[in-house]
């Protein structure tokens, strides 16, 4: 199902000038000439396997959930650094904060605060009805992101009880409880060739919790953005623009290693140093892309609450950006141009564009760059409709998933491949 280069007349003709100048206009020129030259996008997206996408993302099995302010959480930041060098990752460094922030004390973060408790379900507006099963359908108004569940719809929660856990290896995995104090969180850098001064940031959420192994929530982002990583990083891969990899840490406390991020590097931003070296410690911001629960597209839930087994035919990657920041417009041409990346070099599942990016990592970005986000399902009206039933559940590990679910992961790697191959004017060097 491979789609060629798209015609001179196409998505160049209509591409937005914020993002037409990200395109070399020496390949493009090239391009035109001989529609016979070998698309190096095309060879990208190809050194991208499920084979590899799984096998990193199972090697994150091995750290239980990973949640954050534990040992497991550590040893996973640790490998995460590890492997990137093996990927051949270069500029690889870590962001430390603190956790609670330290204007935060003694408050604690929204879900981290939380204690145990039964799932509960949204809370239903009149006129919605309930089903003799316990699930619910009807419509509610605006929920996260501003957008509106319609429907049925099944519970959602986070689950702390050790003992839901059935599997006693991944039950023993989990048995740590956090502890405040100082975290740290991995990222690396493909350094443009032409404008090192201009970055896209890709980014993917490594801790998690529910008592599991966190392979959808978000293990699924986090290999995503390695294998990333890895293909950029080959020897014979040169970009004009830099790219950064960031493995974020905290997201399920209030996306807190993203906001210690921006706090610290924001004014960093396109800043020579040493002065005169070509060498910027934080290139200039184009754009921050987030990949958050990539796996499940099962359709939503049936009058009994409950999900099908199998991914649905219709299965998408979703992008998504938000429509009531300042960047709203730019975030929806990155949007609509991943979207015609999608279209032609993704090889399984087409993509959809929505307007309601909430509650993951990209969002203290959103207001100073444009800014996206990539899931398995919209976020306001479905993963929190219960679309996802295994979202901080103990069913979060790797045998609740198949190959359709892994491979709806790997188009949404395509996606991003192809359209930041395209931004960065990547080529291979014979």
């Amino acid at each position: 199902m491979r789609k060629g280069p798209m015609a001179a007349g196409g998505l160049l003709a209509v591409l937005p000038a914020a993002f037409a100048v990200a395109i070399s206009p020496m390949s493009v020129a090239a391009w035109q000439a001989d529609q016979t030259t070998a698309d190096p996008v095309a060879e990208l997206v190809e050194r991208l396997t499920l084979d590899n996408y799984k096998a990193t993302l199972k090697g994150l099995t091995r750290f239980g959930d990973r949640r954050q302010g534990t040992q497991r959480n550590r040893d996973a930041v640790d490998w995460i650094e590890t492997t990137l060098g093996d990927f051949g990752c270069t500029g690889i460094d870590r962001i430390f904060y603190m956790f609670p922030p330290p204007d935060a004390q003694p408050r604690r973060a929204r879900a981290e605060a939380a204690p145990p408790r039964r799932p509960r379900l949204p809370v239903i507006q009149d006129g919605d009805l309930t089903t003799s099963t316990g699930g619910r359908v009807g419509r509610r108004g605006p929920g996260s992101g501003g957008s509106t569940i319609f429907g049925y719809r099944g519970r959602t929660g986070v689950n702390r009880d050790l003992m839901a856990q059935p599997d006693e290896r991944i039950r023993e995995l989990n048995r740590e409880e956090p502890v405040d104090g100082e975290r740290s969180q991995v990222y690396c850098t493909k350094v443009g060739a032409t404008r090192p001064d201009e970055m896209y940031i890709l980014g993917g959420h490594m801790d998690g919790h529910g008592v599991n192994e966190a392979v959808n929530d978000d293990g699924s982002g986090t290999a995503l953005v390695m294998e990333l990583a890895r293909v950029f990083s080959s020897p014979d891969v040169q970009t004009e623009r830099s790219i950064r990899f960031v493995l974020w840490n905290n997201e399920e406390t209030g996306l807190n290693g993203a906001r210690a991020y921006v706090e610290q590097r924001q004014a960093m931003q396109g800043v020579e140093d040493p002065p005169g070296s070509g060498q910027y410690p934080e290139p200039r911001w184009l754009g921050m892309v987030q990949h958050d629960m990539m796996l499940w597209d099962h359709g939503a839930p049936g009058p009994d609450g409950l999900v099908s087994r199998d991914q649905r035919p219709e299965a998408d990657v979703n992008i998504e950006f938000q429509s009531n920041s300042d960047m709203a417009r730019e975030s929806m041409e990155l949007a609509f141009f991943f979207k015609a990346a999608n279209e032609r070099y993704a090889t399984d599942y087409p993509a959809a564009v929505g307007p309601h990016m909430t509650n993951t990592d990209s969002t203290p970005f959103m207001n100073i760059v444009p800014a996206i986000s990539l899931r398995e399902n919209e976020r306001g009206a479905q993963v929190g409709a219960g679309w996802d039933p295994n979202w901080h559940q103990p069913t979060d590990v790797w045998t609740t998933y198949t190959d359709d679910d892994f491979r709806l992961g790997l188009n949404a790697a395509q996606t991003t491949l192809a359209a930041i191959a395209e931004l960065v004017g990547a080529k291979v060097v014979r």
